[in-house]
């Protein structure tokens, strides 16, 4: 069974058609969507600030996602894929965002719609991602626009990819 945990009086909301695997963990003040999967070691926690998260969003294995207290929140818009071992804290990312394996996103961060942070990369504080960017490096620099091809092809996929994935483990424990 996944950790739920209230915390300060704040229980996480979850919307239709969420997956949460065994292993995950969800704390405190937590709000997410319809359609959205927190896989297996992946930590969410609104423990010391709010955590609000749209439709569609993938957040992958050993990902986390955290704020800072009585400074940044997190927020993360529809259509968003959070990579393996990823860390996201105390930023905002708009609709339409892939964030590679392993990257890090710290406080104060925007990222624009339609843009891909690469695998290992680190967005420093208060970094501006313009809409439709690549950022790769450390620490991240955009190197490239994205193309709708790139839309279509990895952003799009990997968040349609994991609402079905979440299906295939959801028919499993109806068995």
């Amino acid at each position: 069974m996944p950790l739920i945990k209230t915390l300060r009086g704040k229980t996480p909301q979850f919307g239709k058609n969420t997956y949460l695997a065994e292993t995950a963990t969800v704390i405190g003040d937590v709000v997410m969507g319809n359609d959205c999967s927190v896989w297996f070691n992946a930590v969410i926690r609104g423990d010391v600030n709010s955590i609000r998260i749209g439709n569609k969003v993938n957040i992958q294995d050993g990902a986390m996602v955290h704020c800072t207290y009585q400074k940044t929140q997190t927020v993360l818009g529809n259509n968003v894929s959070i990579g393996h071992h990823a860390i996201v804290h105390g930023c905002t990312l708009e609709d339409n965002v892939l964030v590679g394996m392993g990257a890090i996103i710290m406080d104060h961060c925007v990222v624009g719609s339609n843009s891909i942070i690469a695998a290992g990369a680190v967005l420093l504080e208060h970094t501006l991602v313009e809409p439709g960017s690549i950022y790769a490096g450390v620490p991240a620099k955009k190197v490239k626009t994205v193309s709708k091809e790139l839309v279509s092809g990895e952003i799009n996929r990997i968040a349609d990819n994991y609402v079905m994935y979440a299906g295939w483990y959801e028919k499993e424990k109806e068995k």
